[in-house]
């Protein structure tokens, strides 16, 4: 399936992910770019392999969805029984973190409180924040005016102190 034409449209796993698991599991080793490069090309190759088999295990048993099962039976039926040890142990790791997560996701449920209520005051919340929000507004609005209203009084003093002292300079003109 992989191969090294360099087709972006084979799916590969990412080389970083692969890199990542070299040196963890080899911390001391250099491994050279070609080696990198096939070991990418095999462990697609190997996950195409049992993905094909599984599938196909999957439709005999007229199931449309593969299950962890049809994979173990998959590794068997291509001789790579010696994994499935591991195998189980690895997906019995996935499973309870996926119920860890799923309890950390359903705190709310635990609190015992009815989602009703919850619902309820959420939106007593959403409207207390639009209150607070309106009262805001109504602040800077009234702020805005008291502030227009002074520069109108200003401008307006200082026109009629201009009206004042033309006509003061008229008369003085006068006399």
């Amino acid at each position: 399936m992989a191969s090294s034409s360099g087709n972006d449209d084979d799916l590969t796993i990412p080389r970083a992910a692969i890199n990542k698991m070299i040196k963890e599991t080899l911390p001391n080793v250099r491994v050279a770019n070609d080696a990198r490069e096939l070991v990418v090309n095999c462990c697609t190759e190997f996950i195409h392999l049992i993905s094909s088999e599984a599938n196909e295990i999957c439709n005999k048993s007229e199931k449309k969805t593969i299950s962890p099962e049809h994979v173990i039976q998959a590794l068997e039926s291509l001789g790579f029984g010696s994994y499935i040890s591991e195998v189980k142990d690895v997906l019995q790791e996935c499973k309870t973190v996926a119920l860890k997560r799923r309890k950390a996701s359903s705190r709310l449920e635990n609190l015992g409180i009815p989602e009703e209520e919850l619902l309820r005051q959420q939106q007593e919340l959403f409207a207390k924040a639009r209150q607070q929000q309106a009262e805001l507004a109504q602040q800077e609005w009234l702020q805005m005016q008291q502030a227009a209203q002074q520069a109108q009084l200003a401008a307006a003093t200082a026109s009629a102190s201009n009206q004042a002292g033309s006509s003061q300079d008229e008369e003085e003109d006068d006399i």
